[in-house]
This record gives C-alpha cells, sequence and structure tokens, in this order.
C-alpha cells in the first residue's frame, strides 16, 4: 500500500510539472493568434477542440452525477473562464509584471481557502517560508530590467481576482476529486461548462469564427497547441495532481512559471541571461522545494501509524 501511494504521488507531482511546462511556454502561441484573435475567441477555440480531444480520447459519457456534483462542475467551468478572462484583461490596463508577480499568489490564497474548506490540507511553516522565498524570486524574474515599477489599481486589481479564482478552482477541483469519477470525464465535463460561461464574453466582444484565418500554418499550429496540449492534456493532468497530491502541493507548482518563462526567453528568443534572472530562479526553486517538504513531526507521525 505504501509502494501504491508512492507511486500515485509521483506521478501526481510529473502531471503538475508537465501542465506547468507547457503553460508557461503558451505565450509565443497566445502572441501569434493576438494578431489576428480577440482573447474570447482564442479561448473559445481552444475549449472547443480541447472538448472535442478528450471526446475522441474516452468517448463515454459521465453518468451518476446528481444536482450537487453538477454545481461542483459549474463552478469549476465558471473559474476557468473567469480566470483567463481576468488576466487577459489585466494585460490589458497593467503590466505583464505586475500580473505575473501578482498571479502567482494562487497558492498562498489555496492554502487560505484549503485551511477552510478542505479536510486534511492545512498548510505548515514550511509551506509560508517556501512561499516567501518563490515570491521574491518571482519578483526578481518579472522586474528584471525595470527601474521603477508601475501601479495600475484596476488592472492590478483584476489580476489579483484571477489569482483568488484560480484558488477557488484548485479547492473545487479537489471536491469534484473525491466524487469518484473519471478525470478526462470530468475535466471534459468542466470544459463544458467552461464554454456556457464564455457566452456572455462572446456577446460583449465582436466575435467571429472566421474559418479563413485557419489557413495560416502559423495560427493553426498555435491553435491546436492551446486546444490539445495547454488545454486538453494540461488540465486533465492537473486535475489528477490535484486528486492525487492535494490542492495546496499541486498549487505550490505555479511558482514554477516563471522560470518556464525565462529558459524558453533564454533558449528561443536568445534574451540576455542577467544576475536577477539566476537570482530569482534559485529562490523559486528553493520555495518549491521547502513548499514541498513535509515537517519532520508530521512525517514522523505517519511513519508510526503504518
Amino acid at each position: 500500500m505504501k509502494q501504491i501511494n508512492i507511486t500515485g504521488g509521483l506521478k501526481g507531482h510529473i502531471s503538475a510539472l508537465v501542465s506547468i511546462v507547457i503553460w508557461g511556454i503558451t505565450f509565443v502561441a497566445t502572441t501569434i493568434l493576438l494578431r489576428e484573435f480577440i482573447p474570447a475567441e482564442i479561448l473559445f477555440f481552444r475549449f472547443a477542440i480541447a472538448l472535442i480531444a478528450l471526446t475522441l480520447v474516452y468517448p463515454r459519457r459521465l453518468k451518476g452525477t446528481n444536482l450537487k456534483q453538477e454545481l461542483y462542475f459549474m463552478a469549476a467551468g465558471l473559474c476557468v473562464t473567469l480566470y483567463f478572462m481576468l488576466e487577459i484583461i489585466a494585460l490589458t490596463l497593467t503590466s505583464a509584471s505586475n500580473v505575473g508577480v501578482i498571479v502567482s499568489a494562487a497558492p498562498f490564497l489555496t492554502a487560505l481557502l484549503a485551511n477552510w474548506f478542505l479536510d486534511g490540507e492545512k498548510p505548515g511553516a514550511n509551506f509560508f517560508i517556501g512561499f516567501i522565498s518563490a515570491i521574491i524570486g518571482i519578483a526578481l524574474i518579472s522586474f528584471n530590467g525595470i527601474t521603477a515599477p508601475e501601479l495600475n489599481p484596476i488592472g492590478d486589481l483584476l489580476a489579483f481576482l484571477a489569482a483568488v479564482v484560480w484558488a477557488v478552482y484548485s479547492i473545487v477541483v479537489r471536491k469534484i476529486s473525491k466524487f469518484g469519477h473519471n478525470t478526462i470525464q470530468t475535466t471534459r465535463r468542466i470544459f463544458v461548462y467552461g464554454i456556457v460561461a464564455m457566452l456572455p464574453f462572446m456577446l460583449l466582444f465582436p466575435f467571429e469564427f472566421g474559418a479563413e484565418r485557419f489557413t495560416q500554418s502559423a495560427n493553426i499550429v498555435s491553435i491546436l497547441f492551446l486546444g490539445l496540449g495547454a488545454s486538453a492534456l494540461c488540465f486533465v493532468a492537473w486535475n489528477f495532481a490535484v486528486r492525487v497530491l492535494g490542492a495546496v502541493k499541486t498549487s505550490v507548482y505555479i511558482y514554477l512559471g516563471p522560470v518556464v518563462t525565462v529558459v524558453t526567453s533564454v533558449l528561443v528568443l536568445s534574451e540576455r541571461l542577467t544576475w536577477m534572472l539566476v537570482l530569482g530562479t534559485a529562490l523559486i526553486l528553493s520555495g518549491l522545494v521547502i513548499s514541498e517538504k513535509k515537517p519532520k513531526e508530521t512525517t514522523a507521525c505517519s511513519e508510526t501509524k503504518n
């Protein structure tokens, strides 16, 4: 039994890591698409592709749900849509550096909500020490080369609300994971409600299907990457990680997002590696390790019980 738990935990960590790595490089595909697509269009197409892909991979219909469970699925779908829309709108009002730092507070907010709404996921001292280390590292990376950070109250508030929404999503997904349904099926149901929640945004913004835009190879590759990789694969992997590791431990991997962006920028865009980027990366990795480390007393107690 202990071996199974270790194996499952390892799969959970790998799943969370894969999700963050892919999410960390989505800015390239999104930047390409923003030349001809508005944010609401990009979000709709990537969710639609993900929904189709997950249906083809696992065509069995989700059965045996009740009203309470469907409400949780609705909440998760709404959170996903709201998170992306809030983050995208925030990026148009404030700097990407501000958004990067503020959204990275999601693990801390997840820990607070888990302490109130989830049993057995109370964060210890290591989590908060790791958070401080990681957030300093994220700030160094985000403000690298910026002499005077600018504040935009509305944009920064929207970024903070995005972090809150993601924290709520993590808690809701943790609740959903206890229903005992297949992860692909539950993720697919979340995307259905996510698309429904997107309808108001499609009415507010000048949404167009514009099939002619998909004749360009760059657009096709980018939207397929976002739909199949960043949405279908990543959300299944992330939801699986939450199911195995819990909401708090999985959310800590969000710290790695800026690190992935730095590595991608250096390798792909040939950006210069500065001391702030190196130190920031080291602090983030240290924060991740510290946050994931169990207190000695907890470990000892669990070994005694086993």
